[in-house]
């Protein structure tokens, strides 16, 4: 170790010796590396493929990357030999074989040259752009880790975008192709349907996208944040997810469709059913309007409006559709017809009930009167000639008609006052109104 050579102390036997061995087993794994990058399916793929926008531009220079590496490794390979026969010459090394030696495995003496496509496309290691350059054999092996890095990156990165997004896409499509002949059977078409217009966007969306995936897969890919190993990150499925998302919608509205194709009929059946009732309701009301007019006096009755001819015009919309299998059409004008259906029914009753109230106050003053008049009975008063005088005018009241309710309620009020005066109870309140129950039945 005492002599000095220009590259530093010349070193000795077992210090060459641990060199080439260690400088053996690099050379073993860069091969087995550059072999394995050579038989790479994302690289067979690339080369086969017609590349456009950054996938072209990332794969040219990875080319130029791959062609350098070889010749690079090369390189290495002719150092690494020319070492190993300076050293196979004698068991015991000259001092002239050690400093020869040393020389080779430190000093800068494997010139590299490369093509100038290849040269001005790849990355070089200091920006120079020659066409040669002399390397040391651990700067050739960092050289070459940084190619092998970059360029494997590139392939294992367009490897995944295709294995993960066509198949998926193809998937997709098969589905929207079924959705498609689905829609079709119920009349869901495009220009007639929102959801065929959607199905056809569905479908150019899809085309695009896997035309685009296969010439530009570097355009699908999310790098994973402060990752550095080769094909960190994760394909971007955020086009193909929307449109999976927008077929699922479009794919429960055909299955409402089929179901209204399936139990149209029933509902039709359940809507004329619904309209038929509110009909009869506000017949009923209407005539029981005419026999509150006749029976009661000094009372406001609500009008009763007509039977909707707009619901049965739809109605019988409805049934053209169901006659002419126009499923899309069917579906929604259904769901709004129950809808209307039902609240023209709840309407018809109220209006039923408003009606009919006068009815319902006069029938519950007479079970009031009749009520007091059993009580009367039970204490032994029935004979009493007031409460007798005052039952029989509340009594011509309510049973005349027409039947004044303000006056009749007054003479209800006065019979249940005098009764409470014999029971000898509290007297009931004078402005008690129709429906006042608090007297003691």
């Amino acid at each position: 170790m005492g002599v000095t050579g220009a590259t530093g102390p010349v070193m000795d036997r077992d210090e060459v010796d641990r060199a080439l061995a260690r400088l053996g087993a690099e050379h073993e794994a860069i091969e087995t590396s550059l072999l394995a990058l050579q038989d790479h399916a994302g690289r067979r793929l690339l080369e086969g493929a017609e590349l456009t926008g950054t996938t072209e531009e990332r794969w040219t220079s990875a080319e130029a990357s791959i062609t350098l590496l070889w010749a690079y490794f090369d390189a290495y390979s002719d150092a690494l030999r020319s070492a190993r026969e300076i050293r196979s010459r004698r068991r015991w090394s000259s001092r002239e074989d050690l400093v020869e030696l040393t020389e080779l495995l430190r000093g800068e003496c494997v010139t590299v040259a490369g093509s100038t496509t290849a040269t001005a496309n790849a990355p070089t290691l200091h920006g120079t752009g020659r066409l040669s350059q002399a390397y040391s054999l651990a700067a050739l092996v960092e050289r070459m880790n940084e190619l092998y890095a970059s360029s494997l990156d590139m392939v294992v990165t367009a490897d995944a975008v295709w294995s993960a997004l066509p198949a998926r896409i193809d998937l997709l499509a098969a589905e929207l192709q079924r959705t498609r002949q689905l829609a079709h059977s119920v009349g869901v078409r495009p220009g007639e349907h929102p959801a065929g217009d959607d199905l056809e966007r569905i479908t150019r969306t899809l085309t695009a996208l896997r035309e685009r995936v296969i010439s530009d897969p570097l355009a699908f890919w999310l790098p994973a944040q402060g990752s550095s190993a080769p094909g960190g990150g994760r394909p971007d499925t955020t086009v193909y997810d929307r449109e999976a998302r927008a077929l699922e919608d479009v794919r429960r509205e055909i299955d409402a469709v089929l179901t209204v194709r399936q139990d149209a009929e029933a509902r039709l059946v359940n809507l004329r059913d619904l309209l038929s009732r509110a009909d009869r309701t506000l017949a009923e009301a209407r005539s029981a309007r005419g026999e509150v007019l006749a029976k009661i006096a000094a009372s406001e009755v609500p009008a009763v409006s007509g039977p909707p001819t707009a619901l049965q015009e739809q109605l019988a919309t409805a049934a053209e559709y169901r006659r002419h299998a126009q499923w899309h059409r069917l579906s929604p004008l259904l769901e709004a017809l129950e809808a209307k259906a039902e609240d023209e029914l709840m309407r018809a009753r109220e209006s039923l009930t408003a009606v009919t109230q006068p009815l319902a106050v006069r029938a519950e003053l007479r079970g009031r009167l009749d009520a007091y008049k059993a009580k009367v009975a039970r204490h032994g008063l029935a004979e009493d000639p007031l409460l007798i005088e005052r039952y029989d005018a509340a009594r011509r009241m309510l049973w005349s008609a027409p039947c004044d309710l303000r006056v009749a309620e007054q003479a209800v009020l006065r019979y249940q006052q005098a009764a409470a005066e014999f029971f000898g109870g509290p007297r009931v309140p004078g402005q008690a109104g129709p429906s006042d129950r608090r007297g003691d039945y």
